[in-house]
C-alpha cells in the first residue's frame, strides 16, 4: 500500500498516541510512513522531510508532539501539505502546552489542531476528496458507528423499560 500519509512525532515515547493514526489510517486502507523526527533536536531532518514529503506521494502530514513543542508548525512552515497537528499531554500541563502551541499558529502557516492525544480519520477523511474508494471506505465507517450507536441505545431503551437485555 503506497503511503499517502506521513505520521511525524518529536519521540519514540509518543508511539503509543500516535500508533492509533496509524491503525485508523489502515483501516481506511491508506497507507503510512512513519518517523521520529524532533524539530529542535533534528531540524535539518525534520526540514528534509516535510519538505520531500509531496514528491514521495504524501498528501497529508500528521505531526505529534508534547509540551511546548511545535514539531506540527515547522512541518507546515516546510511544506505546502495540510499538516495536523496532535497535542500529546507529556508534561505536568497534562497536553494544555502542546494544544496552545499548536493552535496559536501565524497567518499563512496553517496546522489543523487535533484534541489533545486524539488523532482520529481526519487524514482519510482529506484524501477521501480526492479518492473514492477512500471515500466508499468512510462512509462505511460512518455507517457502522451510527448502528453501534443505535444498538447502545437499544439496549440502554430496554434497560430502561426492564426488558431483557435484546
Amino acid at each position: 500500500m503506497e503511503a499517502r500519509v506521513l505520521v511525524l512525532m518529536g519521540s519514540d515515547s509518543d508511539w503509543e498516541v500516535m500508533s492509533e493514526v496509524r491503525k485508523a489510517l489502515e483501516e481506511m486502507g491508506v497507507g503510512c510512513e512513519v518517523h521520529v523526527s524532533s524539530a529542535h533536536r533534528t531540524p535539518e531532518r525534520t526540514g528534509k522531510l516535510a519538505r520531500e514529503a509531496a514528491g514521495r506521494g504524501i498528501r497529508v502530514i500528521v505531526c505529534g508532539a508534547g509540551a511546548a513543542a511545535h514539531l506540527a508548525g515547522v512541518v507546515a512552515a516546510e511544506s505546502e501539505l495540510p499538516v495536523l497537528g496532535v497535542p500529546l499531554a507529556a508534561s505536568d500541563l497534562k497536553g494544555l502546552d502542546a494544544l496552545l502551541s499548536t493552535a496559536q499558529m501565524p497567518g499563512g502557516v496553517p496546522v489543523g489542531t487535533l484534541a489533545i492525544g486524539k488523532a482520529g480519520a481526519l487524514a482519510a477523511r482529506i484524501l477521501a476528496l480526492s479518492d473514492p474508494a477512500v471515500a466508499a471506505r468512510v462512509r462505511e465507517q460512518r455507517a457502522r458507528m451510527a448502528r453501534e450507536v443505535e444498538g447502545k441505545d437499544a439496549a440502554l431503551q430496554a434497560r430502561l423499560r426492564g426488558d431483557a437485555a435484546p
